[in-house]
Formats: C-alpha cells, structure tokens, sequence
C-alpha cells in the first residue's frame, strides 16, 4: 500500500491546516490508520490514530484539544484537522496504515508508511 500525504504548508501561530491521507491503488477498509510527525534530531513521535471503522480513535496529549483525526471511508481518506498550532507542532507529519481494527499507538504496529507533508508553523 503506498500512501500519498498532502495539505501541510506554511501557517502562522493559531491557525489550522487539514492533512489528507490516501492510498494509491488501493482502498483503505479494513486499515487502522495513524498520523506521526517528526523533526530533525528527534525521534518520530505519535500525534494521533483511528481505527479501521472510524469509531475510536486515540491522540497525544500534547495535541488533545486541537487536532482531530477522521476518516472517509467513502472517499478512501483519512484526515487531521490541525487547529490552534504551535511553533513546536513544525515537524514532517507522517501518515501510516496497519491491516486491523486499530487504532494503534505505536509506530512499529503499522506495515505502511507514506513520503511525509511538511507542517510549519511560524511564530
């Protein structure tokens, strides 16, 4: 499954972005999916997963409150709505998909990762 991630960019202190993620060829039912962000230097870190159905989904503490996470299964989508963002949110967000209900936490519990959307939020 290769996914594609798009909507990160630039974006001053308290505004919003929304990242999609699709998979190419492929339909996303039956994957749990998650979003990850990392920055130079710093290991990757999880932000936020929901599970195959749409139904639970767990997040960060660091970003509870702010972002959401949904999906379209229709649409063969998943979203992170990313509201109220911090300089320290900058990072490469990444998407990642596991085959299973989900959702999942850790980064070594998902089989497909995609290429990364650069979030950067200046101050």
């Amino acid at each position: 499954v290769q996914l594609v991630e798009s909507g990160g960019g630039l974006v001053q202190a308290g505004g919003s972005l929304r990242l999609s993620c699709a998979p190419s060829g492929r339909t996303f039912t039956s994957y749990a999916t998650g979003w990850f962000r990392q920055t130079p230097g710093k290991e990757r870190e999880f932000v936020a997963a929901i599970s195959w159905s749409g139904d639970s989904t767990f997040y960060a503490d660091s970003v509870k409150g702010r972002f959401t996470i949904s999906r379209d299964n229709a649409k063969n989508s998943v979203y992170l709505q990313v509201n109220s963002l911090k300089s320290e949110d900058t990072a490469i967000y990444y998407c990642a998909a596991a085959y299973g209900l989900g959702p999942y936490r850790g980064g070594d519990e998902y089989d497909y990762w995609g290429q990364g959307t650069q979030v950067t939020v200046s101050s």
